[in-house]
């Protein structure tokens, strides 16, 4: 296997069962950690990029969501096997960010990657150096 195929595999992630597939456009180099209620429950190390870069093979087919608070965005799951797999925004509107569960990958893309801490609990602000 060449390295571009290794970095290419690293990019291509899934849920448990295998039902929801998620190709990232590019190597993250920052991650983020958060402590909110949400986050803290789903235990997601989430990655974020343009809303339409990431492609996905079984949403929305395969997922379902969930919607709370504030109702501006979304946690999608599969549907088989409960995994937290990514949020997006509800408008949906195209160049807005959304956030990838880097958990649904090879430890070695997590491996490579900053994993900032934010408290979204309190203070809303990184807790880390």
């Amino acid at each position: 296997m060449t390295e571009e195929q290794a970095e290419r595999n690293l990019l291509t992630g899934s849920c448990h069962c295998g039902a929801l597939r998620i190709t990232l456009p590019v190597m993250p180099t920052v991650a983020t950690k958060c402590n909110c209620s949400i986050c803290r429950r789903l235990g997601g190390i989430w990655a974020y990029f343009e809303l339409g870069t990431v492609q996905f093979e079984g949403h929305p087919e395969h997922t379902t969501d969930y919607i709370w608070g504030d109702k501006t965005l979304r946690t999608i799951r599969c549907r088989h096997c409960g995994c937290a797999t990514h949020w997006e925004p509800l408008d949906g509107v195209l160049g807005a960010r959304h956030g990838v569960n880097l958990n649904n990958f090879d430890p070695a893309l997590q491996a490579r990657v900053k994993i900032r801490h934010f408290d979204g609990a309190e203070t809303w602000t990184f807790i880390d150096t």
